[in-house]
């Protein structure tokens, strides 16, 4: 069965949320990978992250970068995007979006902040039919790995990590 999630993602849907649902995520959801999400970490540490125009309370990051090609999923378990996890969790973020395997300690604190951690299949065709919007948010100095909005209609994805638990194990 698959359960359809909208954004902003509440506290009562996080944590409802078990390894293994299959997903279906409709709303607006922010992109962002290496180059990016270290940014946005300062931005929250400096008390500065209402600056990107964006309430993180109830998000969905997507760990991708936004190209004419489209959006595709990157590995979550790079250094710069998976040290970002737990402070933007923190900061609100309620669901993390990509791929691989992500660390014990990482999955502790999606469940310290009740958020969970998706993967989503690397189907960029399938994703460009279900993008009806994008939008640049933060810092196009860095091309298609600045922060992006999109608005999203059914991205399918299964819930990898949640309540410190992995699908993984």
């Amino acid at each position: 069965m698959e359960i359809e999630i909208n954004t902003p993602i509440s506290e009562v849907a996080a944590a409802s949320l078990q390894v293994g649902d299959t997903v279906l995520i409709t709303g607006y959801i922010l992109c962002g990978r290496d180059a990016v999400l270290p940014k946005v970490v300062r931005l929250i540490e400096e008390s500065k992250s209402h600056t990107l125009g964006y309430d993180l309370k109830g998000s969905v990051i997507f760990h991708t970068a936004v190209s004419p090609a489209g959006v595709g999923p990157t590995s979550s378990n790079k250094l710069e995007i998976e040290s970002s996890i737990e402070p933007l969790s923190k900061a609100g973020v309620k669901l993390h979006l990509g791929k691989g395997q992500i660390h014990k300690e990482t999955i502790k604190a999606l469940d310290i902040n009740n958020a969970v951690y998706a993967v989503i299949p690397p189907v960029t065709a399938l994703l460009g039919d279900k993008t009806t919007e994008q939008t640049l948010i933060a810092f196009p100095e860095l091309g298609m790995e600045a922060l992006y909005r999109l608005k999203v209609n059914g991205y399918p994805a299964i819930i990898a990590a949640a309540h410190g638990r992995s699908i993984y194990e």
